[in-house]
């Protein structure tokens, strides 16, 4: 089997262009030739070496074979691009008695898009024997049946072709009948029994005989049915059919039960010999599945639904036997004519999505096949796409169709379509089918950032505090991911004198401008400055926008007096009034101007301080100062005003000025006042002279005085601590050893602890103090002594002073140490503990 299927298995190879060279989807056509009945995972061909494909590229241009919903014979392998066989091959089911056989498909391979057309000649082998539909073949022949009479036979079927199907037909010998075989129309082989020696129904009344029908194949298969031939006596006349071929056409939808035609036939005799049957002597048996004929009537009906596009037309014969066993033939032909009754079959062949937004118009988007088991006019389809979308469908080759890009994408506006694609037939009435296919449009960084607004002016009040957010500017961008991040960033400013940073900054994620300084309106009432937000595509996009920053004035600067300006000394100078000024008389005007602005800069005065209130007064606004009457003779010749001037911010911030008036008609008059005015100054710094003087003078006479207390206090006392350290009975001659620092102490008296340098055995000897000193200084206290001189031995000793301790064990001094009064400890110097 394998080596027939080896032997039989011939490829052949035609590239067709079906495309011209400027669509982008290619199609080719290739054909194969294959036996049937391959076993499943068979090499078919090596498509990618016969197209000359990379099989290295295969892997990425997705190799794969068009589903449309029916049986997959072939499968096709991606990666190197070979033809295999995918289900078993029976060349009989597939294509029936057609003796031609091809399985179509369509291979796709992208990047670029290529469609390729393959047909598969399926030849048959001899794998099907011929077989009678009955397996016993009845004739009752009258005996006066004349020589070279003929009797039809039912003919065998075989569904291989060619050689393979049938070729022959054997009958086994006798001596009444011999077998002629002849051919159809349609080139089908049948058999007759011929009649070459008379029949005598007193010698035999039935007659076996066995029918043998053979195939060409190399292999002969053979099929057989059993003839009874059953003589009866003498009927002169067999029936006789009005037509020898009856021919009828209908349509597919014909509804079962519905008469086809009649076959009618006649007999000249009488009686029993002229009653005639009807029955189907020779039909295949699709047709004897499809139509029933009455054996009475002879009337055909549709038994099955039919279906032009299994079978479009039918032929079989029909035999006409009276009561005498005579039969007559005819041959009856049924013609199928297709209606409109499949729709399209629409499938995607290949699908690219998404679709970048800035696609060019034109680009593939899918391909898509049509397809309609109908002929003629109801096979025929349009492929279309609802209105007012930004694509069109194309026809391509065959069946096939494209869907491309019409005009520009944008994905802000639509994300995606949902695109229903419609095919029609031609058909009466017209049939259709919808497919509706989602597309997503991917995102293409094609949108800068947009601000919320052209421009922002922002207001910060001055002395705003360092690292204060001002503002948060915010820019929007409808691309997706990457090419939706935005950074900002500040390009540039009309801030000369100090750089940028100095004075703000951004954050680069949130668009929040941060103030770097406190802001003085005083020095700089606005500037501006450039934002750039830019998104994170490639290439990136970005935009600009312009922010001004206005500085709001604070009342933060008092009023600064110009007029009347003070002298060298700080003293205002005197203003001169005439004797004679009469009521409302300008006398002068206090001038005085606010760095702030705005209310924070409006100035009002008022009269805080006068020598005689009611002699003066001054403008709220202006600064004047007027008198309110006449000057009197019991009035006071000079004058001292205070003025205060108040700005009106919130709080209000005021400064003062002192006003000096002098009463005169001169010059003259005026100057001994003036000369006053200097003298009282003068006497005034003299006095402050002294004062100071006299001050320090008692400072040093108190010092001076504790001092010398203090002094007087200690030399009263008889036998000081201070003094008995240097006695020489006390002490011995040997070297006295006096610890660092041993006089320092914050109180004005102290211990001091002798002991000679040479050890005397049993005893410690201590000074006697003086009774009073001893009694201000301990107050009848036993004091414990410690000594933590480096060079002093640590010892213990509890006594009343003045006292030597009886039982004591002397200890060996090497040393003095000092010990301050507690009060004045230092944690590296002797102490003395107390104990109640």
């Amino acid at each position: 089997m394998k080596s027939q299927i080896s032997r039989a298995l011939r490829r052949h190879i035609l590239l067709l262009l079906l495309l011209p060279p400027i669509c982008p989807a290619v199609s080719e056509l290739v054909h194969y030739s294959v036996p049937e009945e391959m076993a499943t995972g068979s090499i078919v061909g090596d498509f990618a070496k016969d197209l000359g494909l990379d099989a290295r590229e295969l892997k990425n241009r997705n190799l794969h074979i068009l589903s449309e919903g029916k049986k997959q014979y072939f499968t096709i392998n991606a990666e190197n691009g070979k033809i295999y066989v995918n289900d078993r091959m029976d060349r009989e089911g597939i294509c029936g008695e057609s003796t031609s056989c091809v399985i179509n498909f369509e291979a796709v391979v992208e990047n670029p898009l290529n469609v390729f057309h393959i047909n598969v000649a399926v030849h048959d082998i001899n794998d099907n024997a011929p077989h009678f539909l009955k397996s016993s073949i009845n004739f009752e022949i009258i005996e006066s049946t004349s020589v070279g009479t003929r009797f039809h036979l039912e003919k065998a079927e075989d569904p291989d072709t060619g050689m393979n199907a049938l070729q022959n037909y054997e009958l086994s010998p006798n001596q009444y009948f011999i077998l002629e075989v002849r051919e159809g129309e349609e080139g089908n082989k049948y058999a007759e029994l011929v009649l070459q020696k008379p029949l005598d129904w007193e010698r035999e009344q039935t007659l076996h005989l066995e029918l043998l029908a053979l195939d060409g194949g190399e292999s002969r298969k053979t099929g057989t049915a059993q003839i009874w031939v059953n003589v009866t006596d003498a009927n002169d006349n067999a029936p006789v059919f009005t037509q020898e071929v009856y021919k009828v056409s209908l349509k597919e939808n014909t509804p079962v039960g519905s008469p086809l035609l009649q076959v009618a036939a006649s007999d000249s005799d009488e009686g029993s010999n002229a009653y005639i049957t009807y029955r189907f002597s020779n039909i295949a048996g699709r047709a004897y599945q499809k139509f029933r004929l009455d054996p009475l009537s002879g009337i055909t009906t549709v038994k099955e639904v039919l279906d032009f596009e299994e079978t479009d037309k039918y032929s079989m014969t029909v035999e006409a036997k009276d009561g005498g066993g005579l039969v007559a033939h005819c041959k009856v032909e049924i013609k199928v004519l297709d209606e409109n009754d499949n729709a399209p079959e629409v499938v995607i062949a290949s699908l690219f999505s998404p679709v970048p937004e800035d696609s060019s118009p034109g680009t593939v988007v899918a391909l898509i096949s049509v397809k309609d088991r109908d002929s003629g006019e109801n096979g025929k389809c349009d492929c279309h796409l609802q209105s007012n979308l930004p694509f069109k469908i194309v026809p391509t080759s065959k069946n096939y169709y494209k869907l491309l890009t019409e005009s520009a994408l944008d994905r802000e506006k639509t994300p995606q379509f949902n695109l229903t694609i419609t095919a029609t037939d031609k058909g009466t009435p017209p049939l259709s089918t919808h497919k509706t296919i989602l597309l997503q449009i991917s995102d293409i960084n094609d949108n800068s950032p947009a601000f919320e607004e052209s421009s922002y002016n922002l207001f910060v009040p001055e002395n705003n505090p360092s690292g204060a957010s001002l503002y948060t500017v915010r820019a929007a961008d409808p691309d997706l991911d990457r090419n939706s991040r935005i950074t900002y960033s500040i390009l540039t400013s009309n801030i000369k004198d100090l750089p940028l940073s100095s004075y703000v900054s951004i954050n680069s994620e949130t668009g929040t401008i941060y103030a770097q300084r406190s802001f003085d309106y005083e020095q700089f009432r606005e500037f501006r400055i450039q934002v750039k937000a830019q998104d994170g595509g490639s290439p990136a996009l970005s935009s600009n926008v312009t922010v001004w920053v206005f500085v709001v004035d604070q009342n933060d600067n008092s009023p600064r007096i110009l007029y009347p300006s003070k002298g060298d000394d700080g003293s205002s100078l005197l203003e001169m009034v005439p004797n004679s000024a009469e009521s409302g008389y300008l006398v002068t005007k206090v001038v005085a101007v606010d760095a702030d602005s705005g209310d924070n800069a409006g100035l009002s005065f008022r009269l805080l301080q006068a020598t005689e209130p009611a002699l003066f007064s001054i403008g709220s606004h202006t600064g004047e100062i007027r008198t309110s009457r006449v000057f009197l003779e019991k009035d006071a010749v000079r004058h001292k005003l205070v003025i205060l001037i108040k700005d009106n911010g919130t709080p209000s911030l005021s400064a003062t000025v002192t006003v000096n008036l002098v009463f005169a008609e001169n010059f003259q008059e005026a100057l001994p006042e003036m000369s006053n005015q200097s003298s009282e100054l003068d006497h005034q710094s003299e006095l402050q002279f002294y004062l100071v003087l006299a001050l320090a003078l008692i400072s040093f006479l108190f010092l001076l005085t504790v001092t010398f207390a203090t002094v007087m206090k200690v030399r009263q006392s008889k036998g000081p601590k201070l003094f008995q350290c240097f006695d020489p009975n006390s002490l011995s001659k040997t070297h006295v050893i006096f610890p660092p620092n041993y006089e320092e102490g914050t109180l004005p008296y102290s211990y001091q602890l002798c002991m000679p340098s040479e050890p005397r055995e049993n005893q410690v000897s201590f000074q006697k103090s003086n009774p009073q000193v001893t009694e201000n200084l301990i107050c009848n206290e036993s004091s414990q002594v410690e000594n933590v001189d480096s060079n002093c031995a640590i010892f213990n000793s509890e006594m009343t002073v003045g006292e030597k301790v009886p039982g004591e064990t002397s200890v060996k001094p090497s040393g003095c140490a000092f010990f301050p009064l507690p009060g004045s400890v230092d944690a590296n110097k002797p102490r003395i503990k107390r104990h109640r």
